[in-house]
């Protein structure tokens, strides 16, 4: 059976060029191969017959780092949407990894096993057949191989990061060949290493490609020293870790001194901070879909905030001052009310709205009222009829990390939506009013819940989005605020706290963020980085993977005060802690089922 394959560059991002579309010719059933193998096999003398054929070839490789994309209904695979499992995200329906009930026959594992060995498979074409069979000249041969071998760590990097050792194939197999037993984990990270070095070695691969250069977004040496460094810093090899750390910085890679909210912006999308990004065009397929699964009714197309932030990580924002956030030092006694009924707070107000018409007066002071009747006596009180809504928005907007309302739209922020096909100003107020009336509220598809919504990555007015399902700013999968934050890391472990307190701060002290120097010490030290990490990635794929690094994810993400909540903490729906087993994820079942050599993780049965 033949299937398509479609494959695009970008140039000046912003603008898109393309270059091709093509269809491919894949050996085999590819409708249902992955059922008995981990990948397929590609037609090699039919890819890389040309210099045309052979760019397309280089891009599929690529391409396979797009596994989970979906352009309507979420698959949980794209990399924001891990972060749904850690701190910083939650989805409004729980995964069944969130419930306690997910089983290693899950779909959803086998999904990101064949999408991973997909990519897998692709580098391995590349690396061993585009050499003898290409036109291109040599010094592009070196520098194809060495992209391959660094796509080829990658792909095993995140495999390894959630099953703990897999199979390794370097070579080219047929499927009937496809039977290895699992390598051990820490065998899988000396074939990471081994393949970035050999990237890291190859004296055709750049240091970096400058903003508008026909080749940016490939692979370049920075990209290869970041990865190595985060895996050394997996196997606590902290010193080659700061090392490999520094090289990036000497390829010329550096904190974006703009805005902290432009940073993600597709003008900025190629700023020096960018070290290595998933490429996304304005076209369907190439596009990522934050906006469809973490946006709003409000947003252009009318979107699902499927995903939203989490009051975990909201309250972890600081005061200005560097102090940590306290709920009864702007409100006092907001601790003191019952955790339900503190929903008092957030109501919006009822006196001084005669700019909204006659009737929407009386429905907005109907649905307050009905709220408030169900509070004690003693809680009614506390509500201002014709203040409460600015006393809960300077909570957010006020002596607080500048970081916090560039990643979240917080109750009674503005967010410039559309309407009718033209930009729409909107603001969150609660209780949402019917959406049969002239609509400024900010509306979203849980109108019954208030919730944090996701700012990062969501498109702002119609000029930035092309479509609800696809959108063009590239996704970052390192960029050197990480980089920075993972060399304090490694240096705090090696017990050099100045130089890593002096890491940490760097990314603390940058332009638009501007927060004060830590100067904390010992374990005070280490959770600083750590929550460092969680306020700077949110919505980024990295806390997850983070928690998991860490180990703290039951501590972190399933503890007892672990659910899915409203804006007031209230939550609905509580998380189930499975056991520690799901620090090392399930081989998938039917893997195991077609390749008896594969041994399954401890506690996950069969």
């Amino acid at each position: 059976m033949n299937t398509k394959y479609r494959l695009m560059r970008t140039y000046n991002k912003g603008k898109v060029l393309v270059i091709g579309l093509l269809t491919f010719f894949f050996t085999g059933c590819i409708e249902n191969l992955l059922n008995t193998t981990p990948y397929d096999q590609i037609a090699s003398s039919t890819m890389w017959a040309t210099e045309y054929l052979t760019e397309l070839g280089v891009a599929g490789v690529y391409s396979a780092m797009r596994d989970g994309l979906s352009t309507g209904s979420a698959t949980d695979r794209m990399l924001y949407q891990y972060d749904q499992f850690g701190t910083t995200s939650q989805k409004r329906s729980a995964h069944a990894i969130r419930s306690g009930s997910i089983a290693s026959s899950d779909n959803y594992f086998l999904n990101i096993w064949k999408g991973h060995y997909t990519g897998i498979t692709r580098a391995n074409d590349l690396i061993h057949n585009m050499p003898e069979i290409s036109p291109v000249d040599e010094n592009t041969k070196l520098r194809y191989i060495a992209e391959g071998k660094f796509l080829r760590a990658y792909f095993y990097f995140r495999l390894n990061q959630l099953f703990k050792g897999v199979p390794v194939y370097l070579e080219e197999v047929t499927l009937d060949e496809m039977d290895k037993p699992r390598e051990t984990e820490e065998e899988v990270w000396k074939v990471v290493l081994a393949d970035l070095t050999d990237a890291i070695n190859e004296p055709n691969l750049p240091d970096k490609y400058e903003s508008g250069d026909a080749n940016y977004g490939h692979v370049t040496k920075g990209a290869a020293y970041a990865l190595r460094g985060k895996v050394y810093l997996y196997i606590n090899e902290y010193e080659k870790a700061i090392s490999d750390f520094e090289e990036v910085a000497k390829c010329g890679y550096a904190l974006f001194q703009g805005g902290y909210k432009e940073l993600f912006k597709e003008a900025n999308e190629q700023c020096e901070e960018m070290i290595f990004s998933m490429q996304n065009s304005g076209v369907e397929n190439y596009g990522i879909d934050t906006q469809f699964h973490c946006g709003s009714r409000s947003s252009y197309g009318s979107c699902w905030n499927s995903y939203v932030v989490t009051n975990e990580v909201v309250d972890l924002y600081e005061n200005k001052d560097g102090t940590p956030f306290d709920w009864d030092a702007v409100i006092p006694g907001y601790s003191s009310v019952p955790l339900a009924q503190r929903e008092v707070f957030f109501l919006r107000n009822t006196e001084g709205i005669d700019h909204y018409g006659t009737d929407e007066v009386a429905e907005i002071t109907k649905l307050v009222k009905e709220r408030l009747d169900s509070f004690d006596p003693e809680v009614q009180a506390l509500y201002l009829p014709a203040g409460n809504e600015e006393r809960i928005r300077k909570v957010y907007e006020e002596n607080r990390d500048p970081r916090l309302t560039a990643n979240v739209i917080t109750p009674y922020a503005t967010y410039l939506g559309v309407l009718n096909g033209a930009d729409q100003e909107v603001t969150v107020r609660w209780p949402y009013r019917n959406e049969g009336s002239p609509v400024n509220d900010l509306r979203t598809d849980s109108p019954s819940r208030l919730f944090y919504l996701h700012r990062k990555f969501v498109y702002e007015g119609i000029s930035e989005t092309p479509n609800r399902t696809y959108c063009p700013t590239d996704f970052p999968i390192i960029r050197y605020a990480d980089v920075l934050l993972m060399k304090a890391e490694a240096l705090f472990e090696l017990g050099k706290e100045a130089e890593a307190r002096s890491a940490l701060n760097e990314v603390r002290a940058r332009k638009s963020v501007e927060m004060p120097p830590v100067t904390l010490s010992g374990t005070d030290l280490r959770d600083a980085i750590r929550d460092e990490r969680r306020r700077e990635f949110v919505n980024e794929g990295i806390n997850f993977f983070d928690e998991m690094r860490w180990r703290t994810l039951k501590e972190k993400a399933f503890n007892e005060n672990s659910g899915i909540k409203e804006a007031w903490g209230e939550f609905f729906t509580p998380y189930i802690w499975q056991g520690d087993h799901l620090y090392a994820w399930p081989i998938p079942t039917s893997e195991i089922q077609k390749n008896p050599n594969l041994k399954q993780n401890d506690g996950w049965g069969v």
